[in-house]
């Protein structure tokens, strides 16, 4: 596509209010400043943050009207004249992180997720539910031309995040890999985690006790190295705390809405326990996590649906009744 493909305007969904809902409507297509890319979304997964960006309900204000969506993998149409080693048509992932300052004690580290000016995909600024998005270059995801759009869009996020937290973990496994016990709750989330992989599945809408349930699930009993709390409610968050080992780290990933994390100070003291954020990953994360999905390793099940259904997905997040990811197809 050269310059006098791109069009002018676009289909979107937009947040025009805090609260929602969003608005299918066509907009102006953006023109990516010096070091920007302007990507043709072909598919964008929808997180739970996106329902959060839309309600309104994080203490980090979101810019309105806004465009929401992080997890875009699409096709590179345009570039900023800074841009140097990304071409046209490479294909690339729009993520969480859109751009950070790249020189702050923070970017120094490689924590650039941790930047004071970081930019936040669908947040901060237009993200993904959009046919044409724009994005710092030196933020983008490179996705091979191998991979499928669709299928890689969910790792943006969702994959990346639960690898970066893996690794703040340091569980280390087996020979044969780690064991995975999956909380979740009804039989449909029950047949997605086994086929996953997990070694067992703890329904906690029929469990009397979690935490007995949690700890026969380990191979000693004593409970988990790691527990990743993933919920987008409070209470898995206090249930984590009294089902760890010694010496275990429980990593907090989810982020319900004012929600508090809590546990005994004498059972957190003797026995070691670490309790720790992690947020999402960083570049060299995203690399390591897409070569995991280019190699076949990762498998994250999915459903598409058009641009223009978006709302629907939102009320099937908010009644609880989504397994998997949704992607949004741009039609583009």
């Amino acid at each position: 596509m050269d310059a006098s493909q791109i069009p002018r305007e676009q289909w979107a969904q937009v947040v025009e209010q805090t609260g929602g809902p969003v608005t299918y409507k066509k907009i102006a297509v953006q023109q990516p400043g010096p070091d920007e890319v302007l990507v043709n979304v072909k598919y964008s997964g929808v997180c739970h943050t996106d329902l959060h960006a839309m309600l309104g309900d994080w203490p980090i204000p979101t810019k309105l009207p806004l465009v929401g969506g992080h997890e875009g993998a699409g096709v590179v149409v345009a570039r900023g004249e800074v841009v140097k080693d990304i071409n046209l048509g490479d294909h690339v992932g729009i993520k969480w992180l859109n751009g950070s300052c790249l020189n702050c004690v923070f970017c120094n580290q490689a924590d650039e997720p941790l930047c004071r000016e970081a930019l936040l995909s669908g947040y901060t600024v237009d993200g993904t539910f959009q046919q044409y998005a724009i994005a710092k270059a030196a933020h983008v995801a490179r996705i091979p031309k191998e991979c499928d759009l669709a299928a890689i869009a969910p790792i943006l996020c969702a994959g990346i995040t639960v690898y970066k937290g893996l690794k703040e973990s340091a569980a280390r496994p087996a020979i044969m890999g780690l064991y995975a016990v999956a909380i979740d709750g009804g039989d449909e989330k029950r047949r997605a985690c086994l086929e996953l992989g997990a070694n067992t599945f703890i329904d906690y809408t029929t469990s009397n006790d979690i935490t007995a349930d949690v700890r026969a699930a380990s191979l000693d009993g004593l409970g988990p190295h790691a527990i990743l709390v993933i919920a987008a409610q409070e209470k898995p968050f206090q249930q984590a705390a009294k089902c760890i080992r010694p010496r275990g780290t429980i990593v907090c990933i989810g982020l319900p809405h004012e929600a508090m994390m809590s546990a005994p100070v004498f059972d957190t003291v003797v026995n070691m326990v670490t309790i720790k954020g992690s947020y999402v990953g960083n570049r060299a994360d995203t690399a390591e996590a897409l070569d995991f999905f280019r190699r076949g390793l990762i498998h994250a099940p999915y459903k598409t649906i058009g641009l223009s259904k978006l709302q629907d997905v939102y009320e099937m997040m908010q009644a609880n009744r989504v397994t998997g990811r949704f992607v949004v197809d741009t039609g583009s």
